[in-house]
Parts: structure tokens; C-alpha cells; sequence
């Protein structure tokens, strides 16, 4: 939901674990559960910071495919700005060389292939239905950089915290400052952010002006920290859950900080975004691995099981992985 008058709070998706959300499955540890769905609840926050959540629900296997109707309410374009093409920047947080499965840099590797070869794809190539008469989204996206963070701001982060480790790395000159850039914080397991990760969301993506320059930034958490909230399956195609997990969360983040940076351009009337009207819906199109786990998307000579993507049409917005593929 959001407030035109004052944009003073952030979207805050609920999940618990009983009640139907859109006739979906989620698959738990003990079996299949059905999950609610996402009610959004206006909160100021800290600092008058605007910040997106997304919908954090399980969901199970192929059976999660989604809908192939036209999706309502439309998406509108309310005159902010969109980001050509974006350049993608990471922040390692924690300790990414605990060797416990998931922080390792083998996974760091995982992401940085998913990052590298995702431009250009069909899949974020859907992004360029949300172009303005400004500005045309290119379908493209650059992989800008990384650095490391070893809990400069502790292992339990606020929402604030979150902003500072970005900021401070620009401002440091570990990571430069691009006004077509998102920045994302990747936690090690180990590391909460305290205001909701993993019992009311998976991620987040919000903008401000700080002292670097006016920011657009990202927390995604390691999924597997809570598999049984943040992943769609406990084996993920590339062998490693939390991470494989992690990039169909940093996927749906990055479309919409590239459709609406600053939470003033493209959401329907009910505040969401692109992503969030496709969130934990997989398509048709998807195949098992040989390790037993589901991808729907091959980039390079690795597997994703990545969210759908909005795609937005003058005769109806649609739920696909790419143009031709639901």
C-alpha cells in the first residue's frame, strides 16, 4: 500500500502458516502447508526511509506454476523515474567462508554467474515493457563489482544499517558511485536483520539521498538461515540451497529497483510492484535437475528456479519468463 501524500513507510508482506494464497502449496519440512496471503500494513519507519518488501511465502515444486490470465489490478506508470540499464554492485556481509554449505565462495561464485549472464536474457529483457517516453530500459544489466563487509554494523542490522553499509562503501572507495546503480547487501547466514528477515520477508528495496549521493540499494538475507520461509525448495539446482535461493530473491528485487528505483514510477493501486504481482509463481516451463532439485531457467552452464516477472501489455499485464514463455 502506498501513501501519495506522505511516502513515509514501508510495505510490510505477512505470511503465516495456514490459509490459501492464490491456491498455492507451500512445501515445509514436514510436508505441504498452505500459506495466507501477503496483507500490506503501512509502518512508519525509521528516518522517513521508503522501502519495499516483498512477499516471503514457500511455495512447493512444479505444482507452484501460477496463473496464465491476465493479471489485475493493471500496473501504472505514476511519472518516476525508471533505470536504463542497472549496475549491479555487492556487499558480502558477514562471514562468507564459514564453509557450512551455503557461505562459501563457491556460492558467491553462483551469484556472480547468475549476475553476469542475466542481461540481455530473455527473462529481464521482459523489463523493457515498463520504458518511459524518457527513458527505454534496455533489457540489459551490468555487473559493476563487489566488496566485503566483516559486520561492520554487527550481526543483527536494522533497516538504517543497511543504508550505512552501502554508503560507507562508496564513500570509502570499495565500491563507486553509479546513479544507475543498485547495490545489494548479501548477509552470511549467520547475520538477521532484526525488523522482519525470514518471518516477514526475504528482501527488500528502498532509495535515499545520503552523503554518498542519492542511492538505490537492496538486503537480500541468506535463504538458509530459513529455507522453510525463504527458498522454494531445500535443493537448489546449483547445489546449494540458501544461495540458489537467495538469486530468485536478488531477481525479482532487481527488476523492480530497475522499474521503480524510487517507489514512484511503475505499481498498480495497490502499491505493487512488477515482481510482487508474479511473486513465488514459477511458470510451466520448468524441469528437473539431476541433483532432484526444479529449475524453469538456464543462463551460461547453470540452472535457476527464478520468480516470474510481470509482463506489462496494452490488452493485459501477464506473469512470464519471458515474451513467448509463461
Amino acid at each position: 500500500m502506498r501513501q501519495n501524500s506522505l511516502r513515509l513507510f514501508m510495505v510490510v508482506l505477512f505470511l503465516t502458516a495456514a490459509g490459501l494464497f492464490n491456491s498455492a502449496r507451500a512445501q515445509g519440512p514436514d510436508g505441504p502447508q498452505l500459506m495466507t496471503a501477503p496483507v500490506d500494513q503501512p509502518t512508519a519507519p525509521d528516518r522517513g526511509i521508503i522501502r519495499h518488501r516483498i512477499h516471503t511465502e514457500e511455495i512447493g515444486f512444479a505444482v507452484t506454476t501460477g496463473g496464465t490470465g491476465v493479471v489485475t489490478p493493471a500496473i501504472t506508470n505514476h511519472g518516476g523515474p525508471v533505470i536504463a540499464t542497472p549496475v549491479v554492485y555487492l556487499v558480502w556481509y558477514g562471514n562468507w567462508n564459514q564453509g557450512n554449505g551455503s557461505d562459501t565462495a563457491a556460492g558467491q561464485q553462483i551469484v556472480r554467474d547468475f549476475l553476469q549472464r542475466l542481461g540481455g536474457s530473455a527473462y529481464f529483457r521482459l523489463n523493457t515493457t515498463y520504458s518511459t517516453s524518457s527513458t527505454s530500459i534496455t533489457g540489459n544489466v551490468t555487473f559493476g563489482g563487489e566488496t566485503n563487509d566483516s559486520y561492520s554494523r554487527g550481526s543483527r542490522l536494522r533497516d538504517t544499517d543497511i543504508r550505512t553499509i552501502v554508503t560507507n562503501a562508496i564513500n570509502a572507495g570499495r565500491l563507486p558511485f553509479n546513479a544507475n546503480g543498485v547495490y545489494f547487501v548479501l548477509t552470511s547466514s549467520d547475520v538477521s536483520e532484526t525488523s522482519g528477515f525470514c518471518s516477514r520477508y526475504c528482501g527488500w528495496h528502498t532509495a535515499a539521498t545520503t552523503s554518498a549521493g542519492h542511492i538505490r540499494y537492496s538486503f537480500v538475507g541468506n535463504a538458509f538461515r530459513c529455507l522453510n520461509s525463504c527458498a522454494a525448495q531445500t535443493t537448489g539446482p546449483n547445489g546449494n540451497a540458501g544461495v540458489d535461493a537467495m538469486i530468485s530473491v536478488i531477481a525479482h528485487e532487481l527488476e523492480e529497483a530497475t522499474s521503480d528505483p524510487d517507489l514512484n514510477a511503475w505499481f498498480d493501486s495497490a502499491g505493487a510492484e512488477n515482481a510482487d504481482k508474479c511473486a513465488w509463481t514459477f511458470g510451466h516451463a520448468q524441469f528437473q535437475t539431476a541433483n532432484g532439485a526444479w529449475a524453469n531457467m538456464t543462463l551460461g552452464t547453470r540452472n535457476f528456479l527464478i520468480q516470474r516477472n510481470l509482463q506489462h501489455k496494452t490488452t493485459g499485464d501477464l506473469c512470464m519468463m519471458s515474451s513467448t514463455q509463461n
